[in-house]
């Protein structure tokens, strides 16, 4: 009896407590004066504490019924991007979704295009690359390594005043730049998602990081199958049906997009480097063949042929976006955009120019800064205001900060 008894208050004591905690919290900030509020907002934004001065400037702004600017004073402070944003972007560089990955230059980019009020849909489709500038004891970028970045954390450098972005990704990398796609072709991501495997984690992790959704979230089986490659058995354990009315869900949509990739690899010493630490992407150009396919196409493509002999033969990069039409046409996708291309270049700025995730953006961002999920229908009349700021603001992610911070900052 005594084991119930500890169990139950585990279970309903325990969030009794819970809410009568957020309870005060929300009795104390609805009434909370304009110093209280510029507090809440810098340590939600900056997560460090402000000096009287700036908790002057941003409480003088709330009284002048501009707390947005008192939000962007907050933006300011240089732990906004070597904490808050680095510790929100961070997930997205790995399969772990790990906050305690180093830093990268994945994150890096992230947080410079943050900075720099860039497009934030560029992250998918950009030639663009955030680097550190030099200083002492800080390596160059190297394609084959992340010891630039780790010094830069290692140091404590302000990635706020010491980013440097103005140089094309093509031209740091040696990338094409019709084959760069922003963090898609990032280092980290290469050797996070294209590292051995098939090279549909890139594309997985891109809905989960970009549009907040994984593969069952759009899983529609009405979709046709005949770009679903060999590898793929269609009658897994001997049934049929499953391949029917499980795997093909998936398939159908993930397969014609993750071909965007069919030229890239994560090259690395399988025998003495098992994590990869020192690989580098690979990009098969114009005129380059493997000897496995016989084309540009990554012998990762042709992998497993015989589980279904009959199955679709990758023979390019070419890709085509099945989801506009059923079900997932209510991802929002851009009617200005054809819906189908060559390469990672255009597949991301398909899937960056959706409805979906513009949404995803926000909602990250709100959980970031209110340090919880919206829980109300006012919450989410929040997120859709929310996101329509940010698509007018020429899709610039400070904005939602600001929005996010004021709308939690307790009234």
């Amino acid at each position: 009896m005594i084991r119930v008894q500890k169990n139950r208050f585990s279970m309903f004591g325990v969030k009794r407590v819970l809410l009568f905690a957020v309870l005060i919290q929300c009795a104390f900030f609805t009434n909370a004066g304009s110093r209280d509020q510029a507090k809440r907002i810098h340590d939600r934004i900056a997560g460090v504490q402000a000096s009287d001065a700036v908790i002057d400037s941003m409480a003088a702004a709330i009284d002048g019924e501009n707390p947005g600017a008192a939000a962007f004073t907050a933006m300011d402070n240089a732990a906004f991007y070597n904490v808050t944003l680095k510790n929100m972007v961070t997930p997205w560089t790995n399969e772990e979704q790990t906050a305690f990955a180093p830093l990268n230059d994945y994150t890096a980019t992230v947080i410079g295009i943050v900075r720099d009020d860039l497009d934030f849909r560029l992250i998918l489709s950009g030639d663009l690359l955030y680097i550190g500038s030099s200083g002492p004891g800080i390596p160059a970028y190297n394609n084959s390594n992340n010891e630039h970045y780790a010094a830069l954390e290692a140091q404590n450098v302000s990635l706020k005043d010491n980013l440097v972005g103005s140089s094309p990704q093509s031209s740091i990398t040696g990338l094409p730049a019709e084959a760069t796609a922003g963090v898609l072709t990032s280092r980290a991501a290469a050797q996070a998602f294209f590292k051995d495997g098939t090279n549909r984690a890139m594309f997985r992790f891109t809905l989960l990081n970009h549009l907040c959704t994984d593969l069952e979230g759009v899983r529609d089986t009405s979709r046709p199958a005949d770009r679903i490659r060999q590898d793929v058995s269609r009658s897994p354990g001997g049934n049929s049906s499953i391949f029917l009315n499980s795997c093909i869900g998936c398939h159908t949509g993930m397969d014609p997009m993750a071909q965007s990739f069919a030229y890239y690899q994560y090259e690395y010493d399988e025998e003495n480097d098992t994590d990869g630490v020192f690989g580098r992407l690979a990009y098969n150009r114009e005129g380059d063949v493997d000897p496995e396919t016989g084309s540009r196409v990554q012998a990762k493509y042709h992998i497993n042929s015989n589980s279904f002999k009959y199955g679709y033969i990758t023979p390019n990069d070419r890709w085509d976006n099945y989801w506009r039409e059923g079900q997932n046409q209510s991802l929002g996708w851009d009617e200005g955009l054809p819906g189908g291309g060559s390469g990672a270049k255009s597949m991301g700025q398909e899937l960056a120019h959706s409805d979906a995730f513009s949404q995803c953006q926000v909602r990250k961002v709100f959980r970031t800064v209110c340090l919880r999920e919206p829980l109300s229908a006012q919450d989410n009349t929040q997120l859709g205001l929310m996101t329509t700021a940010f698509k007018t603001s020429n899709y610039k992610l400070k904005q939602v900060f600001a929005d996010s911070a004021v709308y939690c900052m307790g009234e």
